[in-house]
């Protein structure tokens, strides 16, 4: 057996072998010298892994010292032992819990002092608190592994059951369990290999869950009644498309349960009343290909009704941002408009309270949220709240009961910490109730955030989000940068504070984000002209935004890191070959840089689901050849590429370890120029990358330690 890599010592870059294997499609044929690393189990290609994570370490070993001092910054900001703000669910208020040296947080709750008590209680994190419940221990499950990831937790409305799902691996396949919350026993009722969520009927005695496909698709809902065998589980629905999720849930009423089903692009909603668990569920409306929409009950002037998002057509054409019907119960066609389309507003959510609605949606790349109140006669006036930031982000936050008197929201900035705001419906108020604590003195006048727009190469204008430290006086000249991107999913990547980001702000550098095309910031369109055979503008954009940082005099090539994980590793990989000249460095998180042999083969995970994204390279010429043309993959070139920190999981299932492992080895095979390449593979995590919360404060500053080191800033 030939050896993985050239054996070299650890300060040298290993170099993987290379086993030509071909792939042709449409006539073409790529030859692929890396495919080879796809074999997980295979002790080459761990040991090329390993071998990757010595030069890493050894690489980056000078910059320990300020890993540790960034961690410690992250820490000693941090208040360790902390709660939530508590939220009414019953006859409870249901918390959680951190403490200082504890990975994990608890699950808890407390009685409420009667049926009036709406005002969450101020609980104190370091005293004990009157009738409190452990509810869950994250520490204590967690015990004995490498990973945890709590799934599924779900109370039964009576307050007595808990359903909660585990994952240890990072495969986000989890084992569903249940307690009794009144002697606080282990049920023995345990089923595993389920997806995440768990739903009870208001019987309190019957749970809902999900299983996945073999490309990790949920695809299947079961019906579990409390004390049978898992053998005695009732299959309620299967979706056999393989372009579908399923998803299942309730009505914030609880009058109904819900079974979703969706792909990137249609969507069909199933109905059943949740006081009849083992009836049939009905389809709400049929699916349309192309139209997607969401239900939600409300009781409207005594009426049962359906409120129903949609982007179907609409007089004038189709509703690309979405309307708002609603319509009754038993005939959900018979519709009237509550709220028509706008080119402007991208509607993205209506929930239903007993007296008034919730619209959430984005305007001006800022989200923003609206109440209208329920009247005897029906719907009264609507009014959106205001908050006096330039960049901010505000949603609705953790509001499990359906008649209380205030609305849970939640906001911040990129220099105001999280907030948790109670909005009293009735008068309008809106109540502090928590902002997050910074240690150390922190003071967002210091800081300073605002928007700017760049412009892209067919004239689109680009938003540009801009966070950085006060000068005194001046404008103070280029300084060091860390541009972010995502763009792709209609995801939008919306201002919020980060205490990690400090230490790079304390430093000099500036924090910028680019709302490139393929998110969705500025609506539908901007989702639909980043995605398929427009991908590219994604990438393009990225650039734009760059070049014009560097052409207003804020950064210098010099000075410059890309930042992106996931779909947005993908933009930073098109971007390194594309204008590879303006950026010092490239940090690309579990980075999705072969995406063409990967939409190439149905049988990965979430491949078929894909398609209505990027489209179907197998069936399609066109779509092949676009693809091939912007993969980093594929498009890696004899030239000089800024410094790269790929990092990536063993047990990702979403965007797998092979991709960067090849891209990288195709990199250190191909490029010029003497800028480090560096790999590094976590060998017990998923696609978040490691759990435990002082985890992932060393892996932030093993990252921030080598940003600013790239841009000169260390």
């Amino acid at each position: 057996m030939s050896s993985p890599v050239t054996p070299v010592p650890a300060a040298v870059a290993p170099v993987a072998k290379k086993v030509p294997h071909e792939r042709t499609h449409h006539g073409d044929t790529f030859v692929d010298n890396y495919e080879w690393l796809r074999a997980k189990d295979d002790p080459e290609v761990v040991a090329y892994l390993e071998a990757e994570n010595a030069y890493t370490d050894a690489h980056t070993e000078h910059l320990g010292p300020l890993r540790e001092t960034i961690f410690q910054e992250i820490k000693s900001r941090t208040q360790e032992t902390d709660l939530s703000v508590p939220s009414r669910m019953g006859q409870w208020w249901y918390y959680s819990r951190s403490f200082e040296g504890k990975q994990y947080g608890v699950q808890c709750r407390c009685p409420i002092a009667g049926p009036d008590d709406w005002t969450p209680p101020e609980l104190s994190a370091d005293t004990a608190i009157d009738g409190e419940q452990v509810l869950l221990d994250g520490n204590e499950l967690a015990q004995g592994h490498d990973f945890f990831s709590l799934g599924a937790f779900s109370v039964t409305l009576d307050g007595t059951l808990l359903a909660y799902s585990v994952d240890t691996a990072g495969d986000e396949r989890y084992t569903l369990r249940f307690k009794d919350l009144t002697t606080g026993a282990e049920l023995s009722d345990v089923i595993p290999g389920t997806a995440p969520g768990a739903t009870w009927s208001v019987d309190n005695q019957h749970v809902f869950y999900m299983t996945v496909d073999e490309a990790w698709r949920p695809d299947t809902v079961w019906r579990h009644r409390i004390g049978t065998a898992q053998a005695d589980d009732v299959l309620v629905f299967h979706e056999p498309d393989e372009r579908f999720w399923v998803g299942f849930g309730s009505t914030r009423s609880e009058k109904y349960l819900m079974i979703w089903i969706g792909s990137k692009i249609t969507s069909e909603i199933l109905c059943l009343e949740s006081d009849n668990p083992e009836g049939e569920f009905r389809v709400v409306l049929p699916r349309v290909d192309g139209v997607e929409y969401t239900v939600e009950h409300a009781v409207v002037a005594g009426e049962d009704r359906f409120l129903i998002l949609h982007n179907g057509d609409v007089e004038g054409g189709k509703a690309e941002n979405f309307t708002l019907v609603d319509a009754p119960v038993g005939d959900p066609t018979d519709q009237r408009t509550l709220l028509a389309h706008r080119a402007d507003v991208r509607l993205e959510e209506a929930e239903a309270f007993a007296g008034h609605l919730v619209l959430s949606y984005r305007r001006d790349a800022l989200t923003r949220v609206a109440v209208w109140p329920l009247t005897a006669a029906g719907y009264g006036d609507l009014h959106e709240l205001e908050f006096g930031e330039e960049l901010y982000s505000v949603g609705v936050g953790n509001n499990p009961e359906w008649s209380g008197p205030l609305l849970r929201l939640g906001f911040t900035s990129f220099i105001t910490p999280n907030r948790v705001y109670d909005y009293e419906v009735a008068t309008g108020a809106l109540l502090l109730r928590k902002a997050q604590p910074v240690l150390g003195g922190y003071d967002p006048a210091d800081y300073e955030q605002h928007r700017d727009w760049a412009t892209a190469a067919d004239g689109t204008a680009i938003p540009i989000s801009i966070v950085k430290r006060r000068t005194d006086g001046g404008t103070g000249g280029p300084a060091p940068l860390l541009l972010y991107g995502y763009g792709s999913y209609e995801s939008s990547m919306d201002p919020g504070f980060s205490v990690a980001r400090l230490s790079l702000l304390d430093r000099g550098v500036v924090f910028v984000v680019a709302h490139v095309r393929g998110g969705g910031e500025m609506g539908r369109h901007w989702y639909d002209n980043g995605k398929m055979l427009t991908k590219k503008n994604t990438f393009t954009d990225f650039v734009s935004c760059a070049r014009h940082l560097v052409d207003t005099g804020r950064t210098t090539p010099a000075q410059m890191v890309a930042d992106g994980g996931s779909a947005g590793g993908l933009l930073m990989g098109a971007v390194a070959n594309l204008a590879p000249e303006l950026f010092a460095g490239i940090l690309a998180n579990v980075p999705f840089v072969d995406p063409l042999t990967s939409i190439l083969d149905p049988s990965l995970p979430l491949t078929v689901i894909e398609w209505d994204e990027w489209g179907n390279p197998l069936a399609d010429k066109d779509v092949y050849e676009y693809m091939k043309s912007y993969s980093p993959y594929e498009n890696v070139t004899a030239q000089d590429y800024p410094a790269i920190l790929a990092i990536t999981s063993i047990n990702d299932t979403r965007v797998l370890y092979v991709e960067p492992a090849k891209w990288v080895a195709a990199l250190r095979a191909t490029k010029t120029g003497d800028a480090p390449l560096l790999l590094k593979t976590e060998m017990s995590a998923g696609h978040g990358g490691v759990s435990g919360r002082y985890e992932k404060w060393k892996e932030v500053a093993f990252e921030y330690a080598w940003v600013l080191d790239t841009v000169g800033a260390a």
